[in-house]
């Protein structure tokens, strides 16, 4: 892992687990879910869920505080990131960075 990437892992894991709704939260899914916030697709694909509904239903749970405030418009992996002040490593050649709608438009029109 690159010193960027290891930087921006543990502001991930620091941001969810201020969130957390308890241990197993802070000890295995913070650390879990930065980690893969690192990797290429969409958050809740390299979570291995199947849509981004079980993703807000995971978030939720695990993280209520930072789930009651995520705009409904706005993906996971770019309200994380936004929150710490950074571009997600798969966001950063992305030409739609300020609105993060193209992936969605590309799936919609698959």
């Amino acid at each position: 892992m690159t010193e960027e990437h290891q930087t921006m892992y543990e502001e991930v894991k620091a941001l969810l687990v201020s969130h957390a709704a308890d241990s197993y939260a802070t000890d295995t899914i913070a650390p879990m879910v930065a980690l893969k916030s690192l990797e290429m697709n969409h958050l809740y694909e390299d979570l291995g869920m199947k849509s981004r509904t079980e993703m807000g239903k995971f978030m939720a749970r695990h993280f209520p505080t930072l789930a009651e405030n995520k705009p409904k418009d706005k993906l996971w992996k770019k309200y994380l990131y936004d929150l710490i002040g950074r571009v997600a490593p798969a966001c950063a050649t992305c030409d739609d960075q300020v609105t993060c709608f193209t992936c969605i438009l590309k799936e919609l029109n698959a």
